[in-house]
């Protein structure tokens, strides 16, 4: 079988220098590459794939760490990611971080352990210095999620002015007593949503009684429980603006609990445009994410920084749109 050594001693060049003509072409001056990739296939050499990754820490597999992967929202972004990545030779390996920081931020290790080329962090859960330090070592972008001053590629959603467009739907509706569900205050997604939320109350001058905003986790359990906490109180919303689908869907589920109709008694917008959302009973009002297409912008920009290529635009924000159900309608005295 033909090896490296007889590929440098007919081309008269070093094991090195083929070795670089293999994995680094564009290092070796193009008289010598040409002469050794001559050699290359009047020999017809077969690099050893499997030796060579093991000598150059070298890989082709993209790490995605995901903050729950029960979230199905997640799905479709992870099958933009996928379809992307195999389109440019990369595998994925899938990261569950369950919704707990320390187990993202020990995925962090498969990276300097070069067991992947390259992350897409679908969570801004980890330490801001951390993720630092690790874009300054490897290719990362962050997906979804964004973490403010850091200078990491980043793909996602404005969310600030699309949880202002599911607010301003409800106001359009007619509606003005509007409570909101929203996502944990720890997180990004969370703060946005709510911020989009009292944007357009304070435009629309309506007053937002405290007692009408509950805080979740994203989960359909927490928006059972906290709408369930809302139809508690002797005056009740017309309309809720819930931060995402999951949270919708236990939030109609709580108020059917209680003998009440979506959308004749209350009206119910949800965040994201899950598959279950078409298919729920009443069809649910939302905002769509253009998941997939987050997926696949956040893989072209991985593998533009694995190529080395730069990347100038560090922000990329998607649109997104309202899609119209059944679960809202114009209020009624």
């Amino acid at each position: 079988m033909t090896g490296i050594k007889d590929v440098a001693k007919k081309a008269n060049v070093s094991i090195a220098t083929v070795s670089r003509v293999l994995s680094k072409p564009d290092t070796v001056a193009e008289e010598t590459m040409k002469k050794v990739l001559s050699v290359v296939e009047e020999l017809n050499y077969q690099p050893n794939a499997a030796a060579r990754q093991l000598r150059m820490a070298e890989t082709n597999t993209i790490l995605v760490v995901v903050p729950d992967i029960a979230n199905t929202f997640f799905s479709k972004v992870l099958r933009g990611i996928e379809c992307e990545a195999r389109e440019n030779g990369y595998e994925v390996l899938l990261g569950d971080a369950g919704n707990h920081i320390q187990s993202e931020n020990s995925y962090l290790h498969i990276l300097r352990q070069k067991k992947a080329a390259g992350m897409i962090l679908l969570t801004a859960g980890i330490d801001v210095k951390l993720v630092e330090e690790i874009a300054s070592e490897f290719p990362v972008v962050l997906a979804c999620e964004y973490i403010n001053g850091l200078h990491v590629p980043t793909v996602s959603i404005d969310n600030v002015s699309s949880a202002r467009t599911a607010t301003e739907h409800l106001i359009s509706l007619g509606h003005t007593k509007i409570g909101c569900i929203s996502g944990p205050m720890n997180s990004v997604l969370g703060r946005d949503r709510m911020q989009g939320f009292y944007q357009a109350m304070a435009q629309y001058n309506l007053q937002v009684d405290p007692i009408f905003v509950q805080e979740g986790d994203f989960s359909y359990e927490s928006g059972f429980q906290m709408m369930t906490k809302l139809l508690a109180y002797n005056d009740i919303p017309t309309a809720v603006f819930v931060g995402n689908d999951e949270m919708a869907f236990g939030s109609i589920n709580a108020i059917e609990a209680k003998g009440l109709c979506v959308p004749n008694d209350i009206s119910v917008i949800g965040f994201d445009n899950i598959k279950f959302s078409s298919i729920f009973k009443p069809g649910l009002t939302t905002i769509a994410q253009p998941a997939f297409e987050i997926g696949v912008r956040a893989t072209e920009l991985l593998v533009n920084l694995m190529k080395k290529e730069s990347v100038e635009k560090k922000q990329h924000i998607l649109k997104s749109r309202l899609i119209l159900r059944n679960s809202c309608r114009a209020y009624q005295v």
